[in-house]
């Protein structure tokens, strides 16, 4: 058998063997690669991977602004986009979730949920025909808008890579009217936003707003983005000061200073110990 002969024999073996598994076994193996390398991801990382080449004008990287509203209402004292308190004395937010996910994923979200009740007076119910609610779908990336919009309204989970549950969390939040910890007035005596590592079109994602803190800066908030956000070439954008080794941007859930900020917002007043 020639040269040329025996390198077709090769190449048709190789394909017989690539073509021995189905097209959904390689995919699903290509899934948990993707997962496993997203495990060791902070939070930042995942989202904005999720969201890169979204179509959507997302500010910060992940809140969702319609052309009809700027990302800085909730700070607009002519509005309120807090979450009203029901006569029971909870701040109950209506949810539908869409039928793209599965069961598990479903099971997902309604954990992440479950982790404020006990801790807060934040309830998620189903929702029952009222006009302002959340509208939860897979959509292109993870993203929300900024609390309460008084209509239907899209938290975007993508599945599978959104559904982690400090990003469903972190997504909620978002809707409940928290923004991310780097953005807070007081973030300079914390953290050192290291601007010649920061491409220039995504300084506006590094904007101090005019806050009400409520609490402490907190390093392990599920709102803190990670060292590396928007950084150019994975440099470093965010470095915690004095000790530039604390970590952040961590994706496990709400810190107990995440729950005592809702608590204060909200005024959760018999959860406050």
């Amino acid at each position: 058998m020639d040269l040329q002969a025996r390198a077709l024999l090769l190449l048709l073996l190789l394909s017989a063997v690539c073509n021995a598994y189905p097209t959904d076994v390689r995919n699903q193996t290509n899934y948990r690669i993707k997962q496993k390398n997203s495990e060791k991801e902070d939070i930042t990382t995942t989202i904005l991977r999720m969201n890169n080449g979204s179509a959507d004008m997302l500010f910060e990287g992940d809140v969702f602004v319609p052309r009809s509203r700027t990302a800085k209402k909730c700070l607009d004292p002519r509005y309120s986009c807090f979450w009203p308190k029901s006569s029971n004395g909870n701040v109950e937010i209506p949810f539908v979730l869409s039928d793209e996910y599965d069961h598990n994923e479903k099971n997902q979200i309604l954990k992440a949920m479950k982790g404020f009740e006990g801790r807060t007076c934040i309830r998620f119910l189903r929702h029952r025909g009222e006009r302002a609610y959340l509208s939860i779908e897979s959509k292109f990336g993870c993203f929300s808008l900024m609390g309460r919009s008084g209509e239907r309204q899209l938290v975007s989970l993508q599945r599978p890579g959104c559904l982690n549950n400090g990003i469903i969390q972190h997504e909620l939040l978002h809707a409940m009217g928290f923004y991310h910890e780097h953005t807070r007035s007081d973030r300079d005596k914390y953290v050192k936003i290291n601007w010649d590592n920061i491409q220039e079109y995504y300084y506006k994602n590094f904007q101090k707003m005019d806050t009400d803190n409520l609490t402490p800066y907190d390093y392990s908030s599920v709102m803190q983005y990670g060292k590396t956000a928007f950084g150019k070439n994975r440099a470093e954008s965010i470095t915690p000061i004095p000790d530039p080794n604390v970590p952040i941007g961590q994706r496990e859930g709400m810190s107990d200073t995440d729950i005592l900020r809702v608590n204060k917002l909200y005024k959760c007043w018999s959860y406050i110990g």
